[in-house]
């Protein structure tokens, strides 16, 4: 019988880490801002190319499950903004706060809700992580008071500029500037699309938001500034969404094919970082082929377990409305809601 030979490379093949140059940021009253260079080591680089590759194959699937009429109602889509959330989340600490807006299933998962349960909240059903009754919009684990439909485009954003500067709050206000809100063009909505400058006399900084290493560097200076006792800070990430604003959204009709490729083609996240480490030795195509692998066996079976699971009973229906018994009856209402607190 003729023998196969298979070559492998040895992990100690590979280089521990290396440095990137990586874009200087605009900055705002600011006189110097976050760094130019960026270290990353080879276990870094795998976890968060696991981390971004898993986000997009996870918004990919839920496309599919929507067109399926499978999940339904409100439901966006963060493909594109990968290295946003995951560059953010590298850069501060598990017990650090984090509020986002709507597009918040990146941001869930960054936070270490299992793609299990991102799925099955999205398909309504019991072993979602708020028990199938949050939805797209509103998942929550600790220290994430996740997505909102309430958004960052009203005016009360200055107020709350202004209230955390008197009160040198340490918060780092996000803009995560995907080029459209809704349907509308940045430069159709706002005279000032210099989102970082807009907080007037909190500073401020604008950062490459499609490469990860530019949004963690970036984090990094802005938390270390909010924990020095200055104040707040504005930051303001350049990305892009691949899908359209919401899943009614075809997002064909203000822009075209053509634009949604050359980002694509230019400057997808995944890619940048892919090839960043094949060419600094950190990684061998190989390899990051076979995570791309496990990531869609992931995503397989996290589907399986979202379209199975049961839905929640009706009685769940008014559960976790008060964290306590509420301390009076209401006359008149279906017996199932009765509100009570569960552990």
């Amino acid at each position: 019988a003729s023998r196969v030979m298979v070559a492998s490379r040895n992990y100690a093949d590979f280089a521990s880490e290396a440095t990137f140059e990586i874009k200087k940021c605009d900055l705002h009253r600011l006189e110097e801002g976050p760094s130019t260079t960026a270290v990353m080591t080879r276990e870094e680089g795998l976890h968060y190319y696991k981390t971004m590759q898993t986000i997009r194959r996870m918004e990919l699937k839920s496309d599919q499950l929507y067109k399926q009429k499978i999940i339904r109602g409100f439901c966006h889509l963060y493909d594109g903004q990968e290295a946003c959330c995951v560059g953010i989340e590298a850069a501060i600490k598990p017990t650090d706060h984090v509020i986002t807006a709507y597009r918040a299933h990146g941001f869930t998962y960054a936070r270490g809700v299992p793609v299990r349960e991102i799925l099955a909240e999205l398909t309504g059903r019991k072993g979602g992580c708020v028990k199938g009754k949050g939805g797209s919009m509103h998942m929550y684990t600790k220290n994430f008071y996740g997505g909102n439909g309430i958004v960052g485009a009203q005016g009360q954003i200055f107020e709350t500029y202004n209230m955390a500067a008197l009160w040198k709050l340490p918060c780092i206000f996000i803009c995560e500037n995907n080029r459209y809100g809704m349907g509308t063009s940045v430069e159709r909505a706002a005279a000032s699309t210099d989102y970082y400058r807009r907080g007037d006399f909190i500073p401020g900084f604008r950062v490459d938001g499609m490469d990860i290493l530019c949004v963690r560097e970036a984090a990094k200076f802005a938390a270390d500034y909010c924990r020095s006792g200055k104040g707040p800070i504005v930051m303001e990430l350049q990305t892009y969404r691949y899908h359209g604003h919401s899943m009614s959204d075809p997002g064909i009709s203000y822009r075209t094919r053509e634009e949604i490729q050359e980002v694509r083609s230019k400057s997808d996240p995944i890619t940048l970082l892919k090839d960043r480490m094949v060419n600094n030795n950190l990684a061998s195509i190989e390899e990051l082929k076979e995570i791309d692998v496990a990531v869609r066996k992931e995503i397989e079976e996290a589907a399986q377990f979202a379209t199975t699971d049961p839905e929640p009973p009706l009685e769940e229906l008014g559960n976790h409305i008060y964290f306590n018994e509420p301390p009076f009856e209401v006359r008149g209402p279906n017996q199932w809601i009765r509100y009570k607190s569960v552990s």
